[in-house]
């Protein structure tokens, strides 16, 4: 084939020719990125990534594998689940507790009053807040209690570097 010989594209060929070779790219470019997810580690499954099953039963006469030794809970955890049972009894009564009821909430599950802060219950601008949070430090980790909506969450945090739960300097 010679370029002399060629003859000139119709106008309605050259668009539909750029659209094809145009859908052609977007393909290839959508297969090469999807493709190359499963060479990431972690991506993309193959059938040695699946665990082995075995049809045979295991020995009954097999000794049985030592249990893994469990750590006593800490003290942050034990008070933590103090702390989840006093909340619940409060969220009982009230879906949204004030300070006030907070923190005879955590001083009823065993927390030092003089270690406990509290979040606000009432903006700057006087408007009730979602909900009141209420901390205390236990043994260099911060136990930190919700009430919301009447469900109780508790969780055990790092303590802050400024020795505290919560940032600000409201407590």
């Amino acid at each position: 084939m010679t370029l002399d010989k060629t003859e000139p594209l119709q106008q309605g060929e050259s668009g539909r020719r750029t659209f094809r070779n145009a859908g052609a790219a977007i393909l290839l470019v959508a297969a090469i990125a999807l493709g190359g997810c499963s060479m990431l580690p972690g991506g993309g499954s193959t059938a040695q990534d699946a665990p082995a099953t075995s049809a045979a039963a295991p020995a009954k006469d097999a000794p049985e594998a030592p249990a893994e030794a469990t750590k006593p809970p800490s003290a942050a955890q034990e008070f933590s689940t103090k702390l989840k049972a006093s909340l619940s009894k409060l969220a009982a009564t009230t879906k949204a507790p004030n300070r006030e009821q907070m923190m005879a909430a955590m001083l009823e599950a065993g927390a030092v009053k003089e270690k406990t802060e509290l979040s606000i219950d009432i903006t700057p601008t006087g408007l009730a807040v979602d909900a009141v949070e209420a901390a205390t430090l236990v043994a260099e980790e911060c136990v930190i209690g919700q009430v919301r909506d009447g469900n109780v969450a508790v969780t055990v945090l790092p303590v802050l570097a400024s020795g505290r739960c919560f940032v600000g300097d409201v407590h």
